[in-house]
């Protein structure tokens, strides 16, 4: 590697540590209250110390649509959603609602024959392809004036798929050379389980490896991880940049074709299958568990919410989600009982989204709460950016309609001050509702593990375990009251905050970047929660049989 590479290489190290030195706060920093502690969590514990005590709610059902769940792992698999009314494994559909054997929820991306899809386009090249057959080798002078904005967009599409294609294409090489110098370091010094100090120790007349031994031995001390788990990131990111090139850009490769129905047909149901895991459901799990893994079982991590069952309904594959798809999970969940959706993902188009806002209609009708994570872009978003949304897009006679059953997310780190926002997360003083812990986050990971990660999607699903709480033992609030009450008790920070994506030293005051200008806080949803007269007059029996059933 030249000088030129070592920089660059250097370059990368440095983003490293930024993202993933981020991991020094407690396991549990996200349940931790800021009125006893340094770290602005959202008061789980003291939740159920001092006001749930041992008072029991009533059983939610919240429907995670995500890459899969592992039903199976010891966290989760005592709050995994059942499906009563369906034999497992006998080959037919039993409750006769269109899905064969659905035990703990569907699977959207496989077939009957129990293959499943891991890849899928984004939305971009999906349009850009749409848009290539039709201007594929035509030359701009023969394109009449009503196609000229299309022809635009079309060229404006190819521009941007490039660009990210080139990007994709150095970092891919740059993380592979940083991976591999860490291999010839690990056969050099010779030893399993490599510490800290075996690198600083480390000699080499090669200026390149002792230059990776340092920085390597930095990281290790920066994130408190093994070698073999530094390593094991850099490899995963050099895959990552090269899924960018193999699945996400690549018009060759066919996304849908295992699956094989027609994505742009939204009425068609009776694809799938009910392998709700899948073959990559990091992602979903790790969701899964912050919502609901098993509280007080003296396993790895606590969910935020006791008194759930976990549905899963696997929609989201590596790449971007199809918007039948999300329609048709969403449909799922309310025709099976959700009371709470939470939706880690999103994308920057959405050609289905008249499909998308029925489903989120339909979700409404039947009072359900929508919990949507803004998205990692660092920027603000709008409803022409950021999908899917609370806007619907046909419009009413005074403007726009908006689902008030929705919460918009964005993540807070556990630091304090000008960097309590999380750097990756988007804004907006009227798209976003509320923030929530979102930086090393501690959960369930497949095959009984566990794992810290950072984003908006691991933010949403704290609200959504708020939110299920509420559902639990305030069963008769309505959605609207629910999304109501978690904005109103959020804890509002006048304080100035780097502006996520911003120039050096930019900074903004925080409430500004959402609808509420808060962080949520249990604790102070549930104490305004017991002052709000409910909607659903069958349920407050209910919530007056949960509130004196202890003496506090």
């Amino acid at each position: 590697m030249n000088k030129k590479g070592i920089w660059f290489f250097l370059v990368i190290v440095f983003c490293y540590c930024q993202v993933f030195g981020q991991l020094k706060p407690p396991k549990d920093w996200f349940h931790l209250d800021n009125a006893d502690s340094k770290y602005l969590g959202v008061a789980t514990e003291t939740l159920y110390k001092k006001i749930i005590k041992n008072r029991k709610g009533q059983s939610v059902v919240v429907a995670v649509i995500d890459s899969g769940v592992d039903y199976k792992h010891e966290d989760l698999d005592d709050v995994m959603w059942v499906n009563e009314d369906e034999i497992p494994d006998n080959g037919i559909d039993d409750d006769k609602n269109g899905y064969i054997d659905d035990i703990h929820g569907w699977n959207y991306l496989g077939n009957s024959k129990g293959e499943n899809a891991a890849h899928a386009h984004t939305e971009l090249l999906r349009l850009y392809m749409e848009y290539d057959k039709q201007f594929k080798d035509v030359k701009e002078s023969e394109i009449p004036k009503s196609n000229r904005e299309k022809y635009k967009r079309y060229l404006s599409f190819n521009e941007t798929i490039e660009q990210k294609k080139a990007e994709a294409t150095e970092n891919a090489f740059l993380y592979k050379t940083i991976g591999n110098a860490a291999d010839r370091l690990e056969k050099a010094i010779g030893k399993p389980n490599i510490t800290q100090e075996d690198l600083r120790n480390y000699k080499s007349d090669n200026p390149l490896l002792s230059q990776v031994a340092q920085v390597l031995a930095d990281i290790m001390a920066e994130v408190d991880g093994s070698f073999e788990d530094v390593k094991n990131d850099l490899i995963e990111g050099a895959e990552s940049f090269e899924n960018t090139l193999k699945y996400y850009f690549n018009p060759e490769f066919n996304a849908r074709g295992i699956i094989g129905d027609n994505p742009k047909d939204y009425n068609q149901l009776g694809y799938g299958n009910n392998n709700v895991k899948g073959p990559d459901s990091d992602h979903g799990t790790h969701v899964a568990g912050i919502i609901a893994a098993e509280r007080n079982n003296g396993l790895g991590m606590d969910g935020v919410a006791n008194n759930v069952k976990i549905m899963a309904l696997r929609a989201v594959p590596d790449g971007d989600e199809e918007d039948k798809d999300v329609a048709h999970a969403i449909r799922y969940a309310v025709d099976n009982g959700a009371q709470v959706i939470n939706m880690s993902f999103g994308k920057s188009f959405s050609p289905g989204k008249e499909a998308v806002d029925e489903a989120v209609k339909y979700a409404l009708k039947n009072d359900v709460v929508l919990v949507h994570g803004s998205g990692n872009e660092n920027e603000e978003i709008f409803t022409y950016n950021n999908y899917p949304n609370d806007e619907f897009a046909k419009k009413g006679l005074f403007g726009p309609k908006y689902a008030d059953n929705w919460i918009e997310v964005g993540a807070i780190s556990w630091k304090s001050g000008e960097d309590m926002v999380a750097e990756f997360s988007n804004y907006s003083a009227e798209h976003v509702d509320v923030f929530a812990p979102g930086v090393a986050i501690y959960s369930t990971k497949p095959e009984n593990d566990y794992q810290n990660l950072q984003g908006t999607s691991m933010a949403s699903p704290v609200v959504a375990g708020l939110a299920a709480m509420l559902r639990s033992y305030f069963p008769d609030l309505s959605a609207k009251q629910v999304r109501g009450i978690i904005l109103q008790s959020s804890v509002v920070q006048n304080q100035m905050v780097k502006l996520p994506g911003g120039e050096e030293g930019e900074k903004v005051l925080f409430r500004k970047l959402s609808v509420s200008g808060g962080v949520v806080n249990v604790v102070k949803a549930f104490e305004i929660a017991m002052s709000t007269k409910g909607k659903n007059k069958k349920n407050s029996a209910m919530r007056k049989k949960i509130w004196e059933s202890v003496t506090p």
